[in-house]
């Protein structure tokens, strides 16, 4: 596993959520705290909805709780 959650590959990210040894949260986290580390010096986001992402987050953990993830269930993403 990579030393920082957000250098996962999409792989190792869905093995560790799906093994439970990550939960979406912590890794959403990490990719926010991460965000906030280079944003200012990259610009690259016009708006990031921290709240929204931990919220929905926490209801990735629920489904990969439930069986009910699918493949991308609990994966941070950005829009460019």
């Amino acid at each position: 596993m990579p030393a920082n959650l957000y250098d996962l590959t999409l792989h190792e990210a869905r093995q560790l959520l799906d093994s439970r040894q990550i939960s979406s949260r912590e890794l959403t986290q990490a990719v926010l705290d991460r965000v906030q580390q280079v944003e200012r010096r990259l610009k690259a986001f016009v708006t990031v909805t921290e709240d929204l992402a931990l919220e929905q987050a926490q209801k990735a953990d629920l489904r990969i709780a439930s069986g009910q993830a699918g493949p991308l269930t609990g994966i941070p993403v950005q829009i460019k």
